[in-house]
């Protein structure tokens, strides 16, 4: 039960974001009261969550030498502690690049002190001729390098966040089920807490929206029934997808990649976005990310235009349009070649999350309204960060977040047009488009 010198928490939305959050905020403050929302229970067979998924690349492998640092401080936890190593899996990376990204990979390594010795920035010859051969067919048109990793990896995404959210409630974190329709203020404009769909209302001194992909569409609601527009996102976050797939290898073909690493292509802007394969899970299923990232821009009641995932419970994340279909087996033909012609990728998945122009998360107190903040945005490579993401929201809460990532993660930061770590925004393409 908390007291007066433990305050209450309201965590919406149970992806790494919000659930790092609560464990990190029970751990500290084991009186507090700390309570996780979701629309989905946190052991559902399916989920919308971008962070519910098979497996995810956990990396350090970045040009933005910030998120390279705490990219390595994410993976020393991830090997060390038992809560989060279990679901690990250092298999190494091997990074198709058109652009000098392997050594400025190499470089920020050494910037920051950290070992290169399993670090390689390789000519394709060399390179194509590692693990077994299996990249050998792979589309290098264009690159000079590639990157090897040997101490990248992906995690088992679904055991983890199942695990991490099992240990915030065993230390005390109360989950509930529920879909959130609105906030909660007092007389003076401070946010206290959120309503229910149902009705139900919780209240709270701290409310944190980790509400991913649905943000600008519920804050959007918010500003319309306040009739204030500064709760708006804005182009500050926009809702978009992309599509995954799994291909059920057999025996024999499994024996060949069993000791496959992560596998990115870091496409020519004309192309999209990396498109990449993970390694076989336990059922011995390989799986692909596509190249194209689109919107869902709707005219939500308010008139206004805005990006969100497909309305209905699970934002209609089975239902894969067949040109997206064809975007996950284009991934499997630059990674693979002929190699994979024979695969039967299935299980297409879309996955929905926020982005922010710089591809920057966002961690910040919303100005519109005290005691509401925002930790969310995983811009398609939050999952890695996850045992640490809480620690800093933890300190943003707290005012004690270092000044570069004040900076970096503010709500009315500068909004830069094009991305800093991936040029593919004026690629982003319409869902309606691909239909």
């Amino acid at each position: 039960m908390a007291s007066e010198n433990q305050p209450s928490y309201i965590i919406i939305g149970a992806g790494v974001f919000g659930t790092s959050t609560a464990l990190h905020l029970i751990t500290k403050f084991p009186g507090a009261s700390v309570t996780l929302v979701d629309r989905n229970s946190h052991d559902a067979e399916s989920r919308v969550a971008a962070s519910w998924d098979w497996n995810k690349v956990v990396r350090a492998d970045y040009r933005d030498v910030l998120y390279c640092r705490l990219a390595l401080e994410a993976q020393d936890v991830w090997r060390a502690d038992p809560l989060w190593s279990r679901f690990y899996h250092e298999t190494g990376i091997y990074w198709i690049s058109r652009t000098q990204f392997a050594q400025e990979v190499v470089d920020n390594y050494a910037k920051l002190g950290r070992s290169t010795a399993e670090l390689y920035s390789l000519p394709v010859e060399e390179a194509r001729r590692l693990y077994g051969g299996i990249f050998d067919e792979a589309d290098y048109t264009g690159v000079a390098n590639v990157l090897v990793n040997k101490t990248s990896g992906w995690a088992d995404a679904k055991g983890a966040l199942r695990a991490a959210t099992e240990k915030a409630v065993e230390l005390g974190v109360k989950f509930v089920t529920a879909e959130i329709a609105a906030l909660e203020f007092a007389d003076d404009g401070a946010c206290v807490g959120v309503r229910g769909a149902d009705g139900e209302k919780y209240f709270a001194a701290h409310t944190i929206l980790s509400t991913g992909a649905f943000t600008p569409k519920f804050l959007d609601g918010v500003a319309e029934s306040t009739g204030r527009h500064d709760f708006l996102a804005g182009e500050r976050i926009t809702a978009v997808g992309v599509t995954t797939g799994l291909a059920q290898l057999d025996d024999e073909t499994a024996k060949v990649f069993e000791r496959m690493p992560v596998g990115i292509q870091e496409n020519p802007p004309e192309r999209g976005a990396s498109n990449g394969s993970l390694p076989l899970t336990e059922a011995k299923k390989l799986k692909w990310w596509g190249q194209t990232i689109f919107r869902n821009t709707q005219t939500l009641p308010s008139g206004r235009q805005v990006s969100a995932p497909p309305a209905g419970t699970d934002y209609a994340q089975w239902s894969i349009p067949d040109s997206l279909i064809k975007d996950v087996e284009f991934a499997n033909k630059v990674t693979f070649g002929k190699r994979g012609e024979s695969w039967d990728i299935r299980q297409h998945r879309i996955c929905w999350d926020a982005l922010t122009p710089s591809d920057d998360f966002i961690i910040s107190p919303h100005p519109a309204s005290r005691g509401l903040y925002v930790a969310t945005c995983g811009t398609f490579h939050g999952f890695k960060f996850f045992p640490i993401l809480g620690k800093y929201v933890v300190r943003m809460l707290e005012g004690t977040l270092e000044p570069e990532l004040q900076a970096r993660w503010a709500w009315d930061k500068e909004v830069r047009e094009i991305s800093t770590n991936h040029n593919f925004w004026s690629k982003v393409k319409e869902l309606k488009d691909l239909l």
